[in-house]
């Protein structure tokens, strides 16, 4: 009977790890969700949670009641390592969603992914998904990646029909879903990173449906928690430590900043506690709200329903339980009174706007009143006008209320418009979410962070000893004529002083024509709100974006434009040149709306001109000329003066009186001898 006990408890053993399993995933694994604005002019119907997958995999997620256990943490507090340091673009409310841009397999294949806090899984289109909608980016080839592998089906994950392949199903609150095959491969995240790439698991979509389906953006990076996690999948390598950043830019602006890894927190950054285990989600302890210094008259506790308070980057908006948005709607009105009421740009929605508030942003707040987080350890978050308000799309000068009711769901869900110009670092180590409110267009000099290129990368573990590792972005470029331009990498920082490689390209400046559609655009080129968005989106100041040329011919325009280095520098560094020239190529600008059908039809890099001595000191030598010239014609005016005073001086004439007055005479005729 002993001998047989084993094999009768078999059975029942596994069947209680599967039921464990399967509750242990309705529990946490609906960490998965995606909310992005449907329409951009109007507020979208609230997000409910709970969010659930279509497949229960507790092997998926990391998480479990015990948490992250005691080496884990050990481990990651004695390695502590570079940061990926990447760009954010698009606008949240105009595209629903901020994406950032990584690389995959080799060589590289470059992908525009939303920034999701509520995702795990991050995956883009694969080249045999025939059920997948146009995006910004070619689909992801597999087999042009040397580096590429699918992940085996073993008792960890979901397979496939076959039982070949780990399989994974995300489905959204917006009706939208994402399948494909789990798949291996080198992920980079940029020039402007010091992280180098890594070997990391992604989705590779066979279907998409939904807003999945007909968004420009090419899929999900998914920073949620869970073992899919990239940010998790980062730290179980010890590649970065378990903290990360967002900042979202401000209303009527693009793009932001992502930090992967830990950065030193401002002075005056305000922390809550995070709490892995309240919810699947990232929460923070939130207890009051006030409006214009004046706390809402409701109970601490209506911010800890179900879910509790969620920040979710792939949200748009923020949704209140049904108490807290009454008393939050209430005080917002009673404190606009010199303000008209008005419908909202969609008459699908009840939305709650207000006319006469004028278009600066940055005077919202001479009209609009302050609003404050205050969190369970009395820190507290000021949000402005831009952080619960929206534009109105149809009134010069109207708002709208950007926070809404959440239905009958007692969970609080902040989306990115309460964090825009804030940078919210998510210290998951410390289990706390920081707050510092700031111009997120130009985070890394306020944080005095260097954007430089990243160091070579290191040769990165692999399945097969002989793949390669792969930079982050390539190193050689076509212009239009096809002719290839080589971009040799800039010398690695040390302690010695640089030197420049030999044959290196020195780059003084790179010119390019745009051709802009203007068939249904229905207005004129704004050409200086089109250099600052240039200059934004290629990460260079305004004074270094010059116009050079301007035509229009009935239904296009041709815009050349040049972009220089930034004083008192005369040539680029090779891989700032590289990333404005890729962007460039790879139609990565994303200009506001009016602006997006446009084409990069050629380039060109200048090269820096030596110029002779004559040349150097031109300038300084005109300068003294002119200044020499002056200086003479003073000189000959004054002496001409004086001499003219001393003549007057010594030929000057006396009035002359009656004594000797001689009485004139008339001429006698001569006389004449006889």
């Amino acid at each position: 009977m002993a001998t047989t006990r084993p094999m009768l408890d078999a059975p029942i053993l596994l069947t209680l790890l599967l039921t464990v399993s399967i509750i242990r995933h309705l529990l946490i694994g609906a960490a998965d969700h995606r909310r992005a604005a449907t329409n951009g002019n109007s507020a979208p119907p609230p997000m409910l949670l709970p969010l659930y997958h279509s497949s229960p995999n507790a092997s998926l997620q990391r998480r479990d009641a015990s948490g992250m256990s005691e080496k884990r943490r050990l481990q990651i507090a004695a390695s502590r390592k570079d940061s990926a340091r990447m760009r954010l673009y698009d606008n949240l409310l105009t595209d629903g969603y901020y994406t950032t841009r990584l690389w995959i397999g080799t060589p590289p294949q470059e992908f525009a992914l939303i920034v999701d806090t509520g995702s795990t899984v991050t995956y883009v289109p694969c080249s045999n998904c025939k059920e997948c909608g146009k995006h910004q980016d070619p689909k992801f080839q597999p087999d042009k990646s040397n580096t590429y592998e699918p992940v085996k089906c073993d008792l960890n994950c979901n397979c496939d029909m076959e039982g070949k392949y780990c399989i994974y199903d995300r489905r959204y609150a917006e009706m939208s879903s994402s399948s494909g095959v789990l798949g291996e491969d080198l992920i980079s995240f940029g020039n402007e990173s010091q992280l180098v790439p890594q070997r990391l698991v992604f989705g590779c979509e066979n279907v998409e449906t939904g807003d999945l389906y007909t968004q420009r953006a090419d899929g999900i990076v998914g920073l949620g928690r869970g073992q899919l996690s990239i940010v998790d999948q980062l730290v179980e390598k010890s590649a970065i430590s378990d903290s990360f950043s967002l900042c979202y830019g401000g209303m009527g602006t693009t793009g932001g900043a992502m930090i992967l890894g830990k950065i030193p927190p401002p002075p005056n950054m305000a922390f809550t506690r995070s709490d892995p285990y309240r919810s699947p989600y990232y929460n923070i302890d939130l207890k009051e709200m006030h409006v214009a210094g004046k706390p809402l008259r409701i109970s601490p506790k209506i911010f800890d329903g179900k879910y509790g308070t969620v920040l979710d980057s792939g949200t748009t908006y923020a949704y209140l339980p049904e108490d807290a948005f009454i008393a939050f709607k209430n005080a917002i009105m009673k404190e606009r009174p010199n303000l008209k009421q008005i419908n909202g740009p969609d008459s699908n929605f009840n939305d709650i706007c207000f006319s006469g508030a004028g278009s600066n942003v940055s005077e919202l707040s001479k009209t609009f009143p302050e609003v404050s987080l205050v969190f369970g350890n009395g820190q507290k978050v000021l949000l402005s006008p831009e952080n619960y308000l929206f534009r109105h799309t149809k009134v010069r000068g109207a708002y709208c209320l950007g926070i809404f009711q959440n239905g009958n769901d007692p969970t609080t869900l902040l989306g990115g418009i309460v964090v825009r110009n804030t940078l919210v670092t998510y210290d998951r180590e410390s289990e706390k979410i920081g707050f510092w409110k700031t111009n997120c267009s130009n985070l890394w000099k306020t944080l005095n962070i260097s954007t430089a290129a990243a160091p070579a990368p290191e040769p990165a573990p692999t399945a097969t000893p002989a793949s390669p590792t792969v930079s982050a972005l390539p190193p050689t470029v076509s212009s239009s004529t096809g002719k290839d331009v080589s971009l040799p990498p800039e010398p690695a920082t040390s302690g010695s002083p640089q030197t420049r490689l030999p044959g290196e390209l020195r780059i003084g400046f790179i010119t390019f024509d745009m051709l802009f559609s203007t068939n249904n655009s229905g207005s004129k080129l704004n050409l200086s709100e089109l250099s600052e968005a240039i200059a934004h989106e290629l990460n260079v100041d305004n004074s270094q974006v010059r116009l050079l040329n301007f035509t229009s011919v009935e239904n296009s325009s041709s815009v050349q434009w040049a972009i220089y280095p930034a004083e008192p520098a005369s040539y680029f560094p090779t891989a700032t040149a590289t990333t404005i020239i890729l962007r460039l190529t790879a139609r990565q600008l994303h200009l506001p709306n009016s602006y997006r059908n446009y084409q990069v039809v050629d380039w060109k890099i200048q090269p820096r001109t030596k110029r002779n001595w004559w040349g150097q000191h031109m300038l300084a030598i005109i300068v003294g000329v002119i200044i020499t010239l002056a200086i003479l014609s003073m000189s000959i005016v004054t002496i001409w003066f004086i001499r003219r005073s001393k003549s007057r001086q010594f030929t000057s004439y006396e009035p002359v009186d009656d004594n000797h007055m001689i009485s004139e005479q008339e001429l006698q005729p001569l006389q004449t001898q006889t």
